[in-house]
């Protein structure tokens, strides 16, 4: 899988060797700064400016690596799931909702089939698309971090019991 892992863009004219090498620096670096920069201001103090400032880091990064790789990069997710990361901090459930959206389908091509992250992606969604009262997509989302929690551990988890609880409140 680690072509798909690494996906780059299908072009006309496909970016040479050491663009895409190179790319792959830029990437590696960016989440190191991110990961720097997340550290040093949830430190110091959690006020919406530091935190605009790393959604810009995800944001021009997945702009500038998105002229290379492909959505389903893994560089790509990962710097997705942090952006979305930051809108769940922020309350930003519909920035939340399209960055979960763009990460579902790879995640579920990347991981095993009953993957406890796929999992906790649908309970994601569910729970955003229940926020903002898309309850269909919300139901059936939960449904399937159901499905897959109950192969992972068993139908008798406390977990599950809470998800289809929270299912027959809404």
């Amino acid at each position: 899988q680690d072509k798909e892992k690494l996906e780059i863009c299908k072009l006309n004219d496909p970016p040479s060797a050491e663009t895409v090498k190179g790319m792959i620096k830029y990437a590696r670096n960016v989440i190191e700064e991110f990961r720097r920069a997340k550290h040093y201001k949830y430190i110091l103090c959690l006020t919406l400016t530091p935190l605009v400032e790393l959604l810009e880091i995800c944001e021009l990064s997945l702009d500038k690596m998105g002229a290379v790789f492909e959505d389903s990069n893994v560089y790509m997710l990962h710097m997705m799931y942090q952006a979305m990361g930051v809108c769940l901090y922020v309350q930003d459930w519909e920035g939340a909702l399209c960055y979960g959206q763009k990460i579902i389908r790879p995640y579920s091509k990347h991981y095993p089939s009953y993957s406890l992250n796929v999992a906790s992606m649908w309970l994601k969604l569910g729970r955003l698309y229940m926020a903002l009262k898309n309850r269909t997509a919300g139901v059936k989302a939960l449904k399937r971090a159901i499905a897959i929690m109950e192969v992972a551990h068993g139908k008798d988890h406390p977990y599950i019991s809470e998800i289809k609880k929270e299912l027959e409140d809404h």
